[in-house]
């Protein structure tokens, strides 16, 4: 007899503990008699299915817009950045036009400049030989060239040189300022003066 007590004690204590209310616990649906309807309980099953499926693919959605969202943010900013070393470096190099400027209008008058001290020359020279490899290094080249059709685009016209050669029109005559493009885009428009062709005067005899 003391063995059964026994042993009904521990199947008492083997018994689960109860369920926490934060537990999901399953449902059922009963109809008026008290049985459980099955039919009831799968429909509600299905309903509660439908709302877990909602609210999983808005939280899909909302994760996926939020994954998108930082992309195009990461993006922007890598242009952003890309941009700003490229404005950078336009204001820097710009600078150096100046220069490069000084020495081109020193070369001009050739008879003056073979008179100037050829060791001072020479130096002169290589100095003005690295600044066009640094340019070209950074993708910096001269625009404007006598001969080609004046462009708007490249060219600044600063005046018109008058021509009875009617091929001639439109042309540049002469390059008064170099023009500069960093890769693609023009950072200085080259100052130019253009030919215009004017037609001679027909003469007629009286």
């Amino acid at each position: 007899m003391k063995n059964e007590e026994e042993k009904e004690v521990q199947i008492q204590d083997e018994t689960p503990t109860e369920v926490g209310d934060d537990s999901e616990v399953l449902e059922f649906e009963f109809n008026e008699d008290g049985e459980e309807d099955l039919k009831k309980t799968l429909k509600k099953l299905r309903a509660d299915l439908k709302v877990c499926k909602t609210e999983k693919d808005e939280y899909l959605n909302g994760w996926q817009k939020e994954r998108a969202d930082f992309a195009n943010y990461k993006k922007q900013e890598d242009d952003r950045r890309v941009n700003f070393s490229e404005v950078v470096r336009e204001r820097i190099l710009t600078r150096f036009l100046t220069v490069l400027d000084s020495f081109n209008m020193a070369f001009t008058n050739k008879e003056s400049w073979n008179k100037v001290d050829e060791n001072w020359r020479k130096g002169v020279e290589y100095i003005y030989a690295q600044l066009n490899t640094v340019f070209e290094e950074y993708d910096i080249k001269e625009i404007g060239v006598v001969g080609e059709d004046f462009d708007p685009n490249i060219h600044q016209s600063i005046d018109m040189t008058q021509t009875d050669k009617k091929e001639d029109n439109h042309k540049i005559s002469e390059i008064v300022q170099k023009g500069y493009k960093l890769g693609d885009r023009i950072i200085r428009a080259a100052r130019v003066n253009v030919f215009e062709y004017n037609e001679p005067e027909s003469t007629t005899e009286e």
